[in-house]
């Protein structure tokens, strides 16, 4: 995958091509908190519907309540899984006081609450779009009392 920042970061650190998603987290948290938080496919999916992803708690109550046209196309499915799971990541981090991306070493991103509870939230997302449970509010709820 060609991330320019991570290019830049394997530049200055000097990293190969093979340097881990892990290490530019702590070596770049902002530009790996960035990346995760496109999310393309949802925020274009979200804006089809009239839903603007603001990265607050209240879009994923949004969210929640979008009818689930993405379960027709199986091929979509998974990658819009991904992505709400790393926009419910996205929204986690930036609101919950101590919440950070961490890295597992075979790259599967998770969110470390302060607690150091660690959250699977791709995880969360790919439920999420297949069954509609666990909601992402809920899962939002729980990190934020944590």
């Amino acid at each position: 995958m060609n991330i320019p920042f991570l290019d830049n970061w394997r530049k200055r650190h000097g990293g190969d091509r093979g340097t881990s998603l892990a290490a530019a987290v702590r070596g770049e948290p902002e530009g790996v908190a960035e990346l995760l938080s496109e999310c393309e496919l949802l925020r274009v999916r979200a804006g089809q519907e009239g839903l603007q992803l603001d990265d607050s708690p209240a879009s994923l109550e949004a969210l929640d309540q979008l009818p689930p046209r993405w379960r027709d196309d199986p091929e979509e499915l998974p990658w819009l899984g991904n992505d709400a799971g790393l926009y419910l990541g996205t929204v986690i981090v930036r609101t919950v006081p101590g919440a950070v991306w961490h890295i597992w070493p075979g790259g599967h991103p998770v969110v470390r609450l302060a607690s150091g509870r660690e959250i699977q939230v791709v995880e969360a997302g790919l439920d999420w779009a297949v069954t509609g449970a666990p909601e992402l509010s809920q899962v939002y709820a729980e990190a934020a009392e944590a």
